[in-house]
């Protein structure tokens, strides 16, 4: 099942992916949410507080997903994943590798060539980091996911190493698309999902 939910706090949804993950049994539907969130700063599980690295009035809260610290934003995309990944057989790295072939196809629609880079998960044009991942399983089931930098003010990147790596610089899809439709990318981005992840479509309804 696919739901738009439109700008949503952060904490509100965390609350809400592991109430679904924690109560979801072998016959639940797997969900895909669409959203955005306010401008916060998430630490994975693994964060260290030296990758903060000077003080801003934007929130830090802590995470349940892998990985350092980031930042979401007005303008930024945020897709979670809510899949029983023992259904299609699916490893943790097969996860990592189809959300990051997503993106990189999406990218590739619009001429713009995008790469993945070993042992820094996530999707780049040249070395400027376009998409981030975090994902957390529990029981043969994951929830997070990705966000990809739409449209959006990166200037709180500055605050911060992104991802945990020092100087990493970050871009975004209007820097390449100055005219670019949302709803468009959403429903090509939609698309790819269903192509990597094995899923057939009927309206808004996604099933195996």
């Amino acid at each position: 099942m696919i739901r738009h939910l439109g700008i949503r706090d952060y904490r509100e949804i965390l609350e809400k992916m592991q109430l679904f993950t924690k109560t979801r049994n072998d016959d639940t539907t797997d969900e895909i949410w669409f959203l955005e969130h306010p401008q916060i700063f998430t630490q994975g599980q693994a964060g260290k507080s030296k990758h903060i690295l000077k003080p801003s009035n934007i929130a830090i809260i802590q995470s349940d997903r892998g990985g350092q610290v980031t930042y979401h934003g007005p303008g930024q995309l945020i897709i979670y994943f809510l899949l029983d990944i023992r259904r299609k057989s699916f490893t943790i790295r097969d996860l990592v590798s189809k959300f990051e072939q997503i993106i990189i196809d999406l990218l590739a629609n619009y001429e713009i060539t995008a790469h993945r880079k070993n042992k820094a998960p996530g999707v780049y044009i040249n070395d400027e980091k376009i998409c981030s991942l975090g994902i957390r399983v529990r029981k043969g089931c994951c929830y997070h996911g990705l966000s990809l930098n739409i449209d959006m003010d990166l200037t709180p990147y500055q605050f911060i190493n992104p991802c945990g790596y020092d100087g990493l610089t970050v871009t975004q899809l209007k820097t390449y698309l100055p005219n670019l439709e949302d709803n468009k990318i959403n429903a090509e981005i939609l698309k790819l999902i269903q192509k990597h992840l094995q899923y057939a479509t009927n309206k808004d309804m996604i099933y195996p």
